[in-house]
């Protein structure tokens, strides 16, 4: 008699169920087409209001400028890495090993535009 089963593995079926998910896992569910409709629409507003803000001539000559379109670059890149690269949704080690070295790199540029004069903190 000849087995229907139809196997994606060479492994026996006891030894197939367990390949899936390690024991203590639970499978996590995927965002629906609403969320990223959602996420779309706030990344959306987000890039109009740095388009907006580039055509305020008195705010693009001011120090605020270059911040405020970094911070809000910065919203978008975590958006989007959250949401479409599904860091949200993976291992916690995952999202670690990403935003460790993200953090140290984001703080260096910091510090960088402190150093070289781009950004400004005035004391008394």
């Amino acid at each position: 008699m000849m087995d229907t089963h139809a196997s994606t593995t060479n492994l026996p079926d006891s030894a197939e169920e367990h390949t899936h998910a390690p024991h203590g896992e639970e499978e996590h569910t995927h965002p629906t087409w609403s969320t990223y409709w959602k996420v779309a629409l706030i990344l959306t507003l987000i890039t109009v209001a740095e388009v907006w803000a580039y055509y305020i001539p008195s705010f693009v000559a001011g120090r605020g400028f270059i911040p405020t379109l970094l911070i809000l670059s910065a919203l978008k890149f975590t958006i989007v890495v959250m949401f479409y690269m599904h860091l949200k949704y993976d291992h916690r080690l995952f999202r670690v090993l990403f935003t460790g070295p993200l953090l140290i790199a984001a703080l260096t540029l910091l510090a960088l535009m402190f150093l070289f004069g781009h950004l400004y903190i005035k004391v008394m």
